[in-house]
Formats: C-alpha cells, sequence, structure tokens
C-alpha cells in the first residue's frame, strides 16, 4: 500500500516538472504566433506566478477541508485544463486567461504534495521526488522540440503534456482512497518523538487552520522564509542568466554556453538523485549547509579571471550540484522544526516565498546587469549565498531540535 502510493506520488512529481519548461522553450515560435513582443512571456509568467503564490498561502485550508489526495487529483486535472486551454489559444488574452488556472493548480499541488512527503515518507524520497521533478522540466522542452520541428506548432506540445496530465489526473482520482488509508495506517503505527510530544503528533484533519500571522510569529519561520526565498532567487538566476554571462564575460561560443546552461539543470537533477542515497546519514541541516558552500565554490570558480575557461564551465556545473539537495531538504526539515500540526501552512507560506524569489530575482539581475554589466553574475550568487547561510544557520540556533533531522 506504501509502495503503491509513492509510485503514484512518483508520477505526480514528474507531472509538476512537466508543464515548467514549456512556456519558455516554445516560446520563441509562440511569440511569433501570436503577434506579440517576446517580453510578454514576463506576463504570463507573472500571472502564473502570483496564482501559484496565492494558491500555495490557502493550501492548508484546502488541504485540510478536502485532503492530500483529492487536492492533488483536483490541482493537476486544473492543470491539466489550462494546458488544454493553451493549445487552442490564438490570442495572447487567451494565455493570459489560462494562465490564471494554470498558475493555481500548480501551486496547490505542490504545497501539499510536499507537506505530505515530508510528514510520512524518508529524506531519500524527498530527494528522489524533486529529482524526478527535474525528469519532467526535462523532458517538457523535447516534446516542443519535437512537435515544432516535426510541422505540428506549439499548441500540439500543451495539447500532448494537457493530455498527459489528464490520464494522470484519472490515476490520482483512482486512488484518493489510498491517500486516507495510509494516513491511518501511518498514525496507528507512529511513536511520538521524544524531543517534542505534541507537535510530532498527527494533526487532524478537522483542525482549525494555522492563520498567517500565528505562523509568522512562531520562532524561525521569518528566518526559513528569508532562506528558501535567497536560495530560490539564486537558482532562477542560475536558470535564466548563467549563458549569457559565459558568453559576455568569458568568451563561451553561445553553443557552448546554452550546452553548459543545460548541465545546470542536469546537474540539479542527478544531484538530487545522489543525495538521496546519503539524506538520512547527513541529515537536512548538513545538506542545507553543505549545498550552499558548495553553491559559493562554484561561484568562486565563476569568477576567477584565468587563462583557461574550464575552471568557469566546471563551476557553473558545481552550483548545479551544490542547488540539489537545499530545496528538498527545507521542505523535509519543516515538520521537525516547527511541529506537524504546523507543517502544511508553513509550507505553503515557503512555496510562497519559494516562488517570490524566483520570480523577482532574474528581472532585478537584469537590471542590474545594464547598469554594471554581466561580471556580477557570480557576486549576485555570491550575495545570495551568504544571505541564505547566514539566515539557515540563525535558524539551527532558534529552533531547539537535533543536530541530525
Amino acid at each position: 500500500m506504501y509502495s503503491l502510493l509513492l509510485a503514484i506520488i512518483y508520477v505526480a512529481f514528474v507531472s509538476l516538472g512537466l508543464p515548467d519548461s514549456l512556456v519558455g522553450s516554445g516560446w520563441p515560435v509562440m511569440h511569433q504566433d501570436l503577434g506579440v513582443p517576446v517580453a510578454f512571456a514576463g506576463i504570463i509568467t507573472m500571472i502564473i506566478a502570483v496564482g501559484t503564490i496565492v494558491s500555495s498561502l490557502a493550501s492548508e485550508r484546502v488541504t485540510l477541508r478536502f485532503g492530500t489526495g483529492a487536492v492533488t487529483a483536483i490541482s493537476v486535472g486544473t492543470t491539466a485544463a489550462a494546458l488544454v486551454g493553451f493549445s487552442l489559444s490564438d490570442q495572447f488574452w487567451m494565455l493570459c486567461l489560462w494562465a490564471i488556472p494554470y498558475g493555481l493548480g500548480a501551486g496547490a499541488v505542490d504545497a501539499a504534495l510536499n507537506n505530505y512527503v515530508a510528514l510520512h515518507y524518508a529524506a531519500r524520497h524527498m530527494n528522489w521526488l524533486h529529482s524526478f521533478w527535474g525528469v519532467g522540466a526535462s523532458l517538457s522542452p523535447f516534446v516542443m522540440g519535437f512537435a515544432i520541428s516535426a510541422g505540428q506548432g506549439w499548441s500540439t506540445a500543451y495539447l500532448v503534456i494537457g493530455l498527459v496530465q489528464a490520464a494522470l489526473t484519472l490515476a490520482l482520482l483512482a486512488g484518493i482512497p489510498l491517500w486516507g488509508r495510509v494516513d491511518s495506517a501511518r498514525t496507528r503505527a507512529r511513536t511520538v518523538d521524544a524531543h517534542d510530544p505534541g507537535e510530532a503528533a498527527p494533526a487532524p484533519r478537522d483542525r482549525t487552520p494555522v492563520p498567517l500571522a500565528s505562523a509568522l510569529r512562531i520562532p524561525g519561520v521569518v528566518l526559513i522564509l528569508l532562506t528558501f526565498c535567497a536560495y530560490c532567487a539564486l537558482e532562477s538566476t542560475a536558470l535564466v542568466w548563467s549563458s549569457s554571462y559565459l558568453v559576455a564575460e568569458r568568451g563561451v561560443l553561445p553553443a557552448a554556453a546554452a550546452t553548459f546552461g543545460a548541465l545546470f539543470v542536469l546537474g540539479l537533477t542527478a544531484g538530487r538523485f545522489l543525495a538521496g542515497f546519503v539524506a538520512e546519514r547527513l541529515g537536512d541541516r548538513a545538506l542545507i549547509r553543505g549545498g550552499l558552500l558548495m553553491i559559493g565554490m562554484g561561484a568562486l570558480m565563476l569568477a576567477l579571471p584565468l587563462p583557461t575557461e574550464a575552471v568557469g564551465l566546471a563551476g557553473l556545473v558545481v552550483v548545479g550540484l551544490g542547488s540539489a539537495p537545499i530545496y528538498p531538504a527545507i521542505i523535509h526539515s519543516t515538520p521537525v522544526n516547527f511541529g506537524r500540526r504546523n507543517s502544511q501552512a508553513i509550507i505553503g507560506i515557503q512555496m510562497a516565498a519559494a516562488y517570490t524569489g524566483s520570480t523577482l530575482a532574474p528581472p532585478v539581475f537584469g537590471l542590474l546587469s545594464t547598469w554594471t554589466g554581466m561580471w556580477i553574475f557570480p557576486l549576485f550568487l555570491a550575495v545570495l549565498v551568504v544571505a541564505a547561510l547566514v539566515m539557515s544557520e540563525r535558524l539551527n540556533r532558534v529552533v531547539a531540535v537535533p543536530a541530525r533531522v
């Protein structure tokens, strides 16, 4: 029963990643077909981000009302409908309308699934599940590229991914009873943690949701939000601007820079897979600390003015590998740091902080680089690393839990 549900969750994480690269990979063709400027992609992504933030903040109330299984199925179904709507759109304003349910569905399922895994499964699964998100995010550009090269157009790619999401929705709907049975079985079998018996107890479905203001007053919550925001700002900046930095400042040919930009994502995915094997041995804190230090080392490698570009290129891969365990470890440590009954509310807020950082950081860096030059890229990453590391270490002193969590 546990294994079957876990398999469903793994597939759901692939589903989470599938749509994430579609706008970026298809936009060079989409904006021409729709007759809008290239910059209008930012409007779509901002609408999606706002919807995601809103649904993340509401995730606890919705999940308590309907349960994780139902929220996951309905959210994936909502995303599927939005993707099919994208495929039928021939005007830019139609994309804007469909971006609303797209964002709402993505945020709700992200927060609900992450909290469920943090509560019920080991740290290795959190890392491997986020690695499977990377698999989905890596597959969708290939689907888009194949559809365009085959003459079927970008709309076909959205339709295919939308139909895949619809099929997954049916599977999730059929599996809703599993979530309740696993919850009940784990509740009966759970041994209450010695360090905080009240907080370790399972949270009842009919309890009152934790208000946002109350959640923010819990010691350490603001620190983890700042940590998460800084890390996701760093990750999104590296995704968007790394290739441009290599071309503008390091003299790397565009084709090679694009390849190493892709290696950042592959390093992120492979790193999470590898981190799963050591996650329980090292603990979440060590993974966060070690990952941030590795990113700092990668940023230094990017900045070194050496006669060879090999070190800088390798530095970008190191940044990807260092980034790998941080997101899963922050999520997985939330129930231990702040209590099981608070975890859904706090993870929802963390998702909102993550999307805020990842949405705002790339345009902020773009503005800064127009004033200073692209050379500031490694320094920008380093500042975000230091901010995340300082906040994370302060959190470790505020939250009185064992070092290995």
